[in-house]
């Protein structure tokens, strides 16, 4: 193995990208042309290279997991995002928005399996009153009191807020008040305004989700990112995504974790496109650590990559798995052919397998159990 990893480093020293990897070695930050030669390069093991040695600096051969479930509370939704396969619209007869009474249910089935967070989100059903989503947290805080509740992104943020005609940064200390932890990274998909336009006209555009993020961590409240990738976008249009995160977080340094989420095309207006491939993810994960030098823990979400493909990302840049999910719906409807439960073994033997060290958190990145 060491003479494989010597023979990838003396390549890179004469290769394309020598100058970038010079930077790396010096742990000197890569601009938007670096991000873009990237991209551009068919060197996979050299960029992989370059990425394990900046995630070694970052977290050393820790690799998080966490016992979590997901409740995806309503899929009645007013946007109706052409990228999308889960929304529907009031009265179809495959809508559904669960009542407080289904929500504890399934908060009390996640809290007797002892999960440490609850992920909440849903579509923008305009006929749900501002109280319910106070309640739904209250709800899962009583029934859940241990665990960290990380529920509606940005976009349900926003849309919280202008439903009921208050300010963001009310909503959040509200939501915080009933108990809400973090928001997740949801609705980002990606910040390009032409592209935005072409896969999700009717969301709010890319400096919106940004100032969400940005109250939401004024408040003290932490946040995750994420970038939907593999669809209209262009190379350039990924780095100034990526570029866009790293300089909220020099400002705020709120974002616990950064997922990049590869679009699942079928049951789309886009399904005529082929999705992307294991290169496309492997690199994707790669870049972004190399690029986003100020988050600590890059994601590989194994519901829509798969638990092999995300083993294999340990390898370039990738600190965590995600959790055990349990029930999920918005990637399956897109056609994510990914089981929807994944036991905590399962994690345990993959990242052993992988040469790491497993250890189980919590949402806040706090540690619960290490394991030899």
């Amino acid at each position: 193995m060491s003479a494989i990893i010597d023979q990838i480093r003396s390549e890179l020293s004469r290769g394309e990208l020598a100058a970038i990897a010079a930077k790396v070695y010096a742990g000197e930050r890569l601009s938007r042309e670096d991000g873009i030669r990237l991209f551009e390069s068919q060197d996979l093991l050299g960029i992989g290279f370059l990425a394990d040695l900046a995630r070694r600096r970052a977290c050393g051969d820790d690799v998080y997991f966490i016992n979590n479930a997901h409740i995806n509370h309503t899929n009645v939704c007013q946007n109706l995002c052409d990228l999308c396969a889960f929304g529907r619209e009031a009265g179809s007869p495959e809508a559904y928005t669960l009542t407080l009474a289904e929500v504890e249910a399934k908060a009390r089935a996640a809290a007797a399996a002892g999960v440490t967070e609850i992920h909440i989100v849903g579509g923008l059903n305009p006929e749900l009153p501002y109280e319910y989503y106070l309640d739904l947290i209250r709800t899962v805080r009583r029934v859940a009191p241990r665990a960290c509740i990380q529920a509606f992104d940005a976009v349900e943020i926003d849309f919280i807020a202008t439903q009921a005609g208050r300010p963001v940064a009310d909503v959040l200390q509200e939501l915080r008040q009933a108990g809400l932890d973090s928001l997740p990274g949801g609705g980002a998909e990606i910040f390009a305004p032409e592209v935005r336009r072409r896969l999700c006209a009717r969301k709010i555009d890319g400096q919106r989700w940004l100032m969400v993020h940005e109250t939401a961590h004024r408040l003290g409240i932490p946040t995750n990112a994420t970038m939907l990738y593999g669809h209209l976008e262009t190379v350039a249009d990924r780095v100034d995504h990526l570029l866009a995160l790293r300089e909220l977080q020099d400002r705020t340094g709120g974002f616990l974790a950064f997922i990049p989420l590869a679009f699942h095309p079928a049951n789309t207006a886009f399904s005529n496109l082929p999705g992307t491939t294991g290169v496309d993810d492997l690199k994707m994960l790669a870049i972004s650590r190399l690029l986003l030098d100020n988050f600590r823990h890059i994601k590989a979400f194994w519901i829509m990559m798969g638990p092999k493909l995300a083993q294999v990302a340990l390898h370039f840049g990738v600190n965590d798995l995600d959790g055990t999910v349990r029930e999920e719906r918005i990637f399956h409807d897109a056609g994510a052919a990914t089981p929807q439960y994944q036991p905590a073994e399962s994690f345990l033997r993959s990242i052993r397998a992988a040469g790491r060290i497993p250890v189980e958190r919590d949402t806040l990145y706090r540690e619960i159990r290490r394991y030899a």
